[in-house]
């Protein structure tokens, strides 16, 4: 090999990994409404991309109104394993919980958490990094009277577990905004704190899950 084709060769080889290193991290986040509603001007992933190096992450929502845990396995493949994503942040389990009382079907416990661990172990099988996020809210009263408390703690645990089986990271909303509803809904309201309806997220909404997501996706970098 001559002098200059060695020269050539390092000077493709250094292109090639510098493209490799330039490559951002493709972050899709799959979940309900909310993740639907998270890519308008000012939802949370909006927001996120404003909040992380844009050369360094590539946001994607990926959210269907009403979608509960099963709809998310159904269309995985096209909707997240297709787009070939670094991450997936999986935000489900209100539909889950809410749809029990508002149309007679949710989801049951056994059957949440069987598609839950399938949803991770599918994304896990295509060397995906899964991060989990418990279900928010469904009504913001902080005295533990909103109608469905019980169980979205009990839906929000089994994340938690499933979470802590599999050593994956969590962003643990639900205890999140207990905490900062503690603190800042003094006239125990249902909504008005950080959702506009008891569920979907309000400006402050929007930007407090921001920080949350971002404290997680940002440590696993």
């Amino acid at each position: 090999m001559t002098q200059i084709s060695r020269f050539l060769l390092v000077l493709l080889t250094a292109g090639l990994l510098a493209m490799s290193a330039a490559k951002p991290t493709r972050v899709i986040f799959f979940g309900d409404s909310i993740t639907q509603a998270g890519v308008n001007p000012g939802g949370y992933i909006d927001r996120l991309k404003k909040m992380m190096p844009s050369d360094q992450y590539e946001l994607i929502g990926a959210g269907i109104g009403g979608n509960k845990i099963y709809d998310l396995f159904l269309r995985m493949d096209d909707d997240v394993l297709a787009k070939q994503p670094d991450v997936v942040v999986i935000w489900v389990g209100v539909n889950d919980v809410w749809h029990k009382a508002t149309s007679g079907t949710g989801t049951d416990p056994d059957k949440f958490v069987k598609f839950y661990e399938a949803v991770v172990k599918k994304l896990q099988a295509a060397n995906i990094r899964v991060v989990l996020c418990t279900p928010a809210a469904i009504g913001e009263k902080t005295d533990m009277t909103n109608q469905q408390d019980g169980d979205l703690n009990q839906y929000s645990q089994f994340i938690r577990d499933i979470a802590k089986r599999q050593n994956l990271p969590l962003v643990d909303l639900r205890k999140a905004f207990q905490a900062y509803d503690l603190q800042h809904n003094t006239d125990n309201k249902d909504r008005g704190t950080l959702t506009t309806d008891r569920v979907h997220l309000n400006d402050t909404g929007n930007q407090f899950v921001a920080e949350q997501m971002q404290q997680v996706l940002m440590a696993g970098k």
